[in-house]
């Protein structure tokens, strides 16, 4: 797995645990919706840190616990 695609189901995960769609999960971070939607249907290859600080903001948590998680614990390497 790659860190875009854990950084999307992260994403996934934290709205389905509030219950939030996608729409607002934008509103409350102040992230454009189409931003939002490129990184969880895999159109953004590299989403800066700048939009997951936002999104973490938005979602209330720290961006530590974003990435503390066993799914970014266990990446493979991406340099080959």
């Amino acid at each position: 797995m790659t860190i875009v695609e854990a950084t999307k189901l992260r994403i996934e995960e934290l709205c389905n645990e509030r219950g939030l769609n996608f729409c607002r999960l934008a509103t409350i971070s102040g992230v454009p919706y189409t931003t939002v939607k490129s990184i969880v249907y895999n159109q953004s290859k590299n989403p800066s840190i700048t939009t997951i600080k936002k999104i973490c903001d938005g979602l209330d948590i720290t961006i530590t616990e974003f990435f503390d998680t066993e799914t970014f614990r266990n990446l493979e390497q991406e340099i080959k």
